[in-house]
């Protein structure tokens, strides 16, 4: 197809999906198809992804994991570029995902694991094997992940022979059906920083199965997830991105009265335009590729976020995607790093797996064992090195926990921090020594507490309006179906590349407004490799429009 001039191309957002569509499209014929543009409203590339330093350790204060190895792009691109090659810096799970916890409950009872922790964690994990493999029962009425897990919980205990009664003492103050809800909460605390839903009740259960995993394991890069980002921005010519550009509204052709909007936003001259903060006249493009977080799109519509936040598009979004917005979940999920200052004589710090008391109990067993820890870091499952012997700690934190984490002084976290170490691993001049009953399952005094915090780091993507969030997930109500409309470009086409809208006479130009990232992904959504793979595929959708089909990925 032969074009008097080159389609202009702006792409929103420097993140993953945003570079990875401008390297497709500018590496896809050397520059020579698209005049490109990448807008980006902070002032570096990366988005959700940011590498740091803290404590002489490389961390990772937004995306951290190559989900699966084997067939992984990211894997192979950092393979390729050397990113995975040790430096001089030591990074952020160097030595794979944390084994041989210990788990404490509170109060500093180490559990017995043969006779708590590896049969709860075995339960759960056998349950959410299930869920992932799509062969877990949906009840209609309570349809969430939550239910589904409490459920197993209870059949385990109906299973079991005598019942689960309380163990027979309370020298700890635990019995055995307290101990098991604690460590089974503390998993499910860990699965929602891993979904970012604030409540498992909320994570749609039949969708479970949808989602994947490469093969092979998962690890992180030594010379940090930004490197990924660079690597792929250095093949763009110098100027392509633009910092410091915040978007407020794209006016666009729709062609249709039945997109709720009102007015057509561009009746006349180019197919699209964009407006940015403090800058009166528009940017033209043939075609905007869309890459801002779900967080900003809900913002938009007004669902999230300060007034005024988000990107505004005139003519309003077409129902469909509006809908598919709305439905989808969008959580916060923030990392706090801790500097310990070891104690004099004490060893490093352990995988601390921490089995909170439930806030459900009596008051008079809850006040033995609720001391002032803020209820902010109650629902926290671990502490732990960001690798072995590492005087870096780290916790993560999801939903309104993360997002108080965010708004609390560093004086106050660590404060909070020692009281709830202190419940954990008491020094052995504050707490009684001696064995402990094993019939309420514990097997001694946890080790000693090894030293104090003397600084933390933590992220804020919650209250940060580029983002307002950490990444999707499906939400009750909502279905991968929705992960599909959220990719679907506008105007919106029928079947042969028809508008649905039959009484149209003049159709509107073809691929105005194109979205990527990783709520825009079926399989691969809250992962940096539905970010790359979403990048690629609407950089294919373009090359295809303009049938540069020889084109080499």
């Amino acid at each position: 197809m032969m074009v008097a001039k080159k389609p202009r191309v702006v792409i929103v957002g420097a993140g993953m999906a945003g570079i990875t569509a401008a390297h497709r499209l500018h590496t896809a014929s050397s520059g020579d198809h698209f005049d490109l543009c990448i807008v980006e409203a902070s002032h570096r590339t990366g988005g959700r992804i940011l590498t740091s330093e803290f404590a002489g350790d490389r961390i990772e204060m937004g995306a951290t994991w190559i989900h699966g190895i084997r067939g992984s792009p990211i894997h192979a691109l950092a393979s390729d570029i050397g990113a995975l090659a040790h430096d001089s810096c030591p990074w952020e799970r160097m030595d794979g995902f944390p084994s041989d916890p210990i788990t404490v409950a509170e109060g500093g009872t180490l559990i017995d694991p043969s006779l708590v922790v590896a049969p709860i964690t075995s339960l759960y994990r056998r349950l959410m094997d299930s869920a992932r493999a799509g062969d877990a029962p949906v009840d209609p009425k309570r349809p969430g992940v939550g239910q589904f897990l409490r459920h197993g919980l209870q059949e385990y205990r109906a299973s079991r022979t005598g019942g689960g009664g309380d163990g027979g003492s309370r020298s700890t103050d635990w019995n055995l059906e307290e101990l098991e809800e604690a460590v089974f909460t503390m998993h499910e605390f860990t699965e929602r920083t891993c979904t970012s839903a604030d409540d498992l009740e909320e994570l749609n259960l039949a969708a479970e199965g949808e989602y994947r995993d490469y093969p092979g394991d998962h690890i992180t890069i030594a010379q940090g997830y930004s490197r990924i980002v660079q690597y792929l921005a250095s093949a763009l010519p110098r100027g392509m991105i633009r910092f410091g550009r915040l978007l407020q509204r794209i006016e666009w052709r729709s062609g249709s009265d039945d997109d709720g909007g009102g007015d057509d936003g561009c009746r006349d001259g180019d197919p699209v335009r964009l407006y940015f903060e403090g800058e009166h006249s528009a940017m033209v493009a043939d075609h905007v590729i869309v890459t801002v977080s779900l967080g900003v799109l809900k913002a938009g519509l007004g669902k999230r976020g300060e007034e005024g936040s988000g990107v505004a598009f005139s003519p309003a979004l077409p129902v469909f995607k509006r809908e598919a917005i709305e439905r989808l979940g969008f959580g916060v999920v923030n990392k706090l790093f801790m500097e310990m200052d070891a104690a004099e004589g004490g060893g490093p710090f352990p995988f601390l797996q921490m089995a909170f008391a439930q806030e459900e109990e009596e008051e008079e067993d809850r006040r033995r064992r609720v001391a002032e820890i803020p209820r902010w870091i109650r629902k926290t499952a671990s502490i732990c090195p960001i690798y072995d012997s590492s005087r870096v700690l780290q916790a993560w934190f999801a939903g309104k926990e993360a997002l108080e984490l965010e708004a609390l002084p560093d004086e106050e976290v660590i404060r909070s921090i020692h009281l709830t170490l202190h419940a954990f691993l008491p020094g052995v001049a504050t707490r009684a020594a001696g064995s402990v009953d094993r019939r309420c399952n514990g097997v001694g005094a946890a080790p000693t507490y090894p030293g104090r915090i003397s600084r933390v780091k933590r992220s804020g993507w919650g209250k940060d309006p580029l983002f307002l969030g950490s990444y999707s997930y499906v939400a009750v109500g909502s279905s991968g179906d929705d992960l599909d409309l959220m990719a679907e470009p506008l105007p919106r086409r029928g079947r042969g590349g028809e508008p649905d809208d039959r009484d149209v006479v003049s159709p509107p130009p073809a691929l105005q407004i194109l979205f990527a990232g990783e709520a825009t992904h079926r399989t691969h959504y809250s992962t940096t490799h539905g970010a790359y793979l979403s990048g690629i595929r609407e950089a294919n959708r373009l090359l295809q429009h303009y049938r540069y089909t020889s084109a080499a990925l």
